[in-house]
C-alpha cells in the first residue's frame, strides 16, 4: 500500500479540516469557473499586484511594495501620454529604463505618432513582455497641453478602516482599529492631496497640540514652461542614481524584472504613510533649454531614540527610528525626537545623448547623533549633527548601449561609487551590469542606492541581469547579485558575503494563458550560534522554487493557481504552499469579487514563505506563512454609483499550534471611496 510523505499528509489533513470560509471559498471557485463577466478594468488590481510582486522581488522593505502599489495605481487612473515624447511624462513609466526612454522619444520624433501598442514591441529596447506591462497605464490618445486645459476639478477621497477582531491586545494605547483617509484633487495643471493615518493601536489624537497621529499634506503645480513642478508641503526626491537623495522609489536590484536601473531625476507629492522618510518643505525644479535645476528645502520632525546615559538638558540621538509605530508610551515618547532639517540643488546638463548631474544636499538635526563607540559594529556610524554630500552622476547612449555612473563624497571623506551598464546586442536580448562600491562610513540620511542593504554603505557588489526572447512567446530572463561586506554588521562579527541568483521563464501562447516558472538561490552568512570565544561564521543557503498558472476563462474570469517549494541548508528546514485564487465579476449587478484559499505547511520561521495578496487601493498585504495551516480571503467591490464603489475584505488564517489543534486569526477591512 503507497504511503504518503509527511507533506502530502499535510496537506490532506488541512483538506479535511476546512472551516466555514474555507467552504465556502472551494464552493465559489467550483461554482464560478464556469460563469462569464470580468472586465478588463476589473483586472487591474490583479495586473497591478502581479507587477508589483515582481519589481519588489529583491527588496528587503516590505513598504516598497506599498510604494509599487501606489504608484502604478496612479498610473492606472492617470495614464501616460505616450506620444507625447516628454521625457517628463514618459519617464513616469518608472519601471522602464533611461534605453526604452529614450528609444521611445526617438521612435516617435523619427516616425510618428504610434497608432497600436503592438507597435511598441518593435522599438529597441522593447519586446511583448514589457508592452504587456506598460498597457494598463498608458493612452495613445491626447497630449500633455491638452491635459493641463482641461481646468475641470477632479477629486478622489478614499476612506480605510480594517481591524483583526481576533487579538485581544491590552497594551496598546489606541484603539485597535487602523484608519487611512486620503484626499487628492487634480485642476489643470494644479493638484494638492491630505493624507491622515492611525495604525493599529495608536492613539488617533495625540501630541501638543493635538494633532491626527500622521497627517500629510501638499499641493503642487506642474508647467511646461521654465518652471516645470513646484511642490509645497510633503513630497519625494530622488536624483542620479540615489546615493545622495532618494526619498522614492527604491532602488533594490531585481534580478528578472524586464526594467532595470538607471539614473533619473524626480520630485514628486508625497502620498505614502511611512512617516519618517520624506521631505516636508517647498521643492521647485526649472528647465531651460539642455539646463535642469531643481532646489528643495525640508523641516522634518522624525523618530529617534535617546542616548540612556544622557541628562534631559543634555540629550544625544542614539539610533534614528523607521517604523512608525506609537502604539506604547514608550514608541510614543520617540515619536518626533529629532528635527532634520534637509536643504540641497541638483543641477543637470542634456546634450543629445549624454546628461550630466551634480547633486548637494545637506542635512542638520536639532541633536547631536552620538553612537555607541563601544560597539565595534558602530566604530564607522555617522557621529555629528551636521551632514553634506557631494555627487556627480551621468548617462549616455551610444546606439544600443547605455552606460550610467554615480559618485557620492560625504564629510568623512568617504565615497559611494556606482557604475553600470545596459546593452541590447540583439533585438531579443538584453543584458545588464551594474558594479557598486559604498565605503564602510558613507552616510546620506536620505540616499538609497543599488543594493541589498536598507542603506549605501558597507557594501561592494557587482550584478548582471538579462532578458531573452527565447522563442515566440517564451521569455527567459535572470541574473545573479555576488556582494561583500567589508566590515561588520547586524549578526555578523567580521566580512561576510553573500550570493543571489534567480532565473525565470514565462510562456505566454495566448493572451488568455500565462505559465511562470522561477528557481531562486539565496546565500547569507552569519555568526554561528552556540560557539565560544569569536564567533564561527555560517552559511545559510535558501532555494525557492515557483510555479504559477494564470488563466483567463473565456475572457471573462481569472483563475490563479500556484506552487511554492522552499529548502532551507544547512538545519534541512522545508515549506510548500499551494494556492488558488479566483477574480469574479457579475454581469447583471456591479459586483465583484477576489478569492483565494491556501495551504502551506514548512518546518519552522526559517523555510517560511511570503505571499503576495489583493487588497484594497492603495494598500498591501505580505503574510509570512510558516507552521501548517491555510490562508483564505474573500475580497468584495460593489459600486454603489458611477463614481462610488465600496470594498471590504475578510480573511483568515488557520493554524496548528499544537497536534492537531488549531487556531484562527482574522482581519476586516473595509473601503470606501468617491471620485468626481
Amino acid at each position: 500500500m503507497n504511503t504518503l510523505n509527511p507533506y502530502s499528509q499535510s496537506f490532506v489533513t488541512f483538506a479535511v479540516k476546512k472551516n466555514q470560509l474555507n467552504k465556502c471559498i472551494l464552493i465559489c471557485l467550483l461554482f464560478f469557473s464556469g460563469i462569464k463577466g470580468l472586465s478588463q478594468s476589473e483586472k487591474t488590481p490583479d495586473i497591478i499586484l502581479t507587477i508589483s510582486e515582481e519589481l519588489a522581488s529583491n527588496e528587503s522593505d516590505p513598504e516598497a511594495v506599498a510604494e509599487f502599489i501606489e504608484r502604478l495605481s496612479e498610473l492606472s487612473e492617470n495614464p501616460v501620454i505616450l506620444n507625447s515624447a516628454s521625457e517628463s511624462e514618459i519617464s513616469r513609466l518608472f519601471f522602464l529604463s533611461d534605453f526604452q526612454i529614450k528609444s521611445l522619444i526617438d521612435y516617435v520624433h523619427s516616425t510618428g505618432k504610434i497608432l497600436s501598442v503592438f507597435e511598441i514591441a518593435g522599438i529597441p529596447g522593447f519586446d511583448r513582455q514589457s508592452v504587456e506591462m506598460m498597457i494598463p497605464f498608458i493612452t495613445l490618445e491626447g497630449s500633455p497641453a491638452q491635459k493641463k486645459d482641461n481646468v475641470r476639478w477632479n477629486n478622489n477621497l478614499l476612506a480605510n478602516l480594517s481591524f483583526k477582531p481576533s487579538e485581544n491586545d491590552t497594551i496598546s494605547i489606541g484603539s485597535p482599529f487602523k484608519l487611512l483617509t486620503k484626499y487628492r484633487f487634480r485642476a489643470g495643471g494644479f493638484s494638492g492631496g491630505l493624507t491622515l493615518e492611525k495604525d493599529q493601536g495608536e492613539k488617533l489624537i495625540s501630541g501638543i497640540p493635538p494633532l491626527p497621529e500622521f497627517l500629510s499634506a501638499h499641493i503642487s503645480y506642474s508647467g511646461s514652461g521654465i518652471l516645470r513642478k513646484v511642490i509645497i508641503g510633503d513630497y519625494s526626491a530622488r536624483f542620479g542614481l540615489g546615493t545622495n537623495t532618494n526619498s522614492g522609489i527604491r532602488t533594490g536590484l531585481s534580478l528578472s524584472a524586464p526594467g532595470f536601473i538607471s539614473s533619473r531625476n524626480e520630485i514628486k507629492p508625497y502620498t505614502s504613510a511611512d512617516e519618517n522618510n520624506f521631505f516636508r518643505g517647498v521643492s521647485a525644479s526649472f528647465s531651460y533649454k539642455y539646463i535642469d535645476l531643481a532646489l528643495f528645502y525640508s523641516k522634518n520632525n522624525i523618530d529617534a531614540s535617546y542616548n540612556d546615559t544622557d541628562s534631559s538638558a543634555d540629550r544625544s540621538v542614539k539610533t534614528f527610528l523607521s517604523g512608525g509605530i506609537h502604539n506604547t508610551n514608550s514608541l510614543l515618547a520617540k515619536k518626533d525626537a529629532v528635527t532634520d532639517e534637509a536643504f540641497g540643488i541638483n543641477l543637470s546638463a542634456n546634450y543629445k545623448n549624454i546628461r550630466l548631474g551634480f547633486t548637494w544636499s545637506e542635512d542638520r538635526f536639532s541633536l547631536p547623533v552620538k553612537t555607541d563607540k563601544s560597539s565595534t559594529e558602530s566604530l564607522f556610524d555617522f557621529e555629528g549633527t551636521i551632514n553634506n554630500v557631494y555627487s556627480l552622476s551621468y548617462n549616455m547612449l551610444i546606439k544600443r548601449t547605455m552606460l550610467f555612473g554615480e559618485l557620492s563624497l560625504n564629510d568623512s571623506k568617504k565615497s559611494a561609487f556606482v557604475q553600470g551598464i545596459s546593452l541590447r546586442p540583439a533585438d531579443r536580448l538584453s543584458l545588464n551590469f551594474i558594479f557598486r562600491n559604498y565605503d564602510a562610513g558613507f552616510f546620506s540620511f536620505h540616499g538609497k542606492g543599488p543594493g541589498t542593504g536598507s542603506k549605501s554603505e558597507n557594501e561592494h557588489g557587482i550584478t548582471g541581469t538579462f532578458t531573452f526572447e527565447a522563442a515566440k512567446h517564451l521569455f527567459l530572463s535572470g541574473g545573479c547579485d555576488i556582494y561583500r561586506f567589508e566590515w561588520l554588521r547586524y549578526r555578523n562579527s567580521g566580512p561576510s558575503a553573500g550570493i543571489k541568483k534567480e532565473i525565470k521563464l514565462k510562456f505566454s501562447p495566448k493572451e488568455t494563458i500565462a505559465f511562470d516558472l522561477s528557481y531562486n538561490y539565496r546565500m547569507l552568512m552569519s555568526d554561528g550560534e552556540g560557539t565560544k570565544g569569536i564567533p564561527v561564521q555560517s552559511e545559510t543557503v535558501t532555494r525557492h522554487g515557483r510555479l504559477s498558472f494564470r488563466f483567463l476563462l473565456n475572457e471573462n474570469i481569472t483563475l490563479t493557481s500556484r506552487l511554492d517549494y522552499n529548502i532551507v541548508k544547512p538545519s534541512g528546514s522545508r515549506g510548500v504552499m499551494l494556492l488558488q485564487d479566483l477574480s469574479y465579476r457579475f454581469r447583471n449587478i456591479p459586483l465583484s469579487v477576489w478569492l483565494r484559499y491556501c495551504l502551506f505547511t514548512t518546518d519552522d520561521w526559517e523555510s517560511r514563505i511570503y505571499c503576495y495578496e489583493n487588497d484594497l487601493l492603495y494598500s498591501f498585504s505580505i503574510p509570512a506563512l510558516s507552521g501548517k495551516g491555510s490562508r483564505s480571503y474573500i475580497m468584495l467591490k460593489y459600486e454603489i454609483s458611477k463614481h462610488t464603489d465600496l470594498r471590504i475584505k475578510f480573511g483568515l488564517t488557520s493554524f496548528e499550534s499544537s497536534h492537531e489543534i488549531f487556531e484562527e486569526k482574522s482581519e476586516i477591512k473595509t473601503q470606501f471611496r468617491i471620485w468626481f
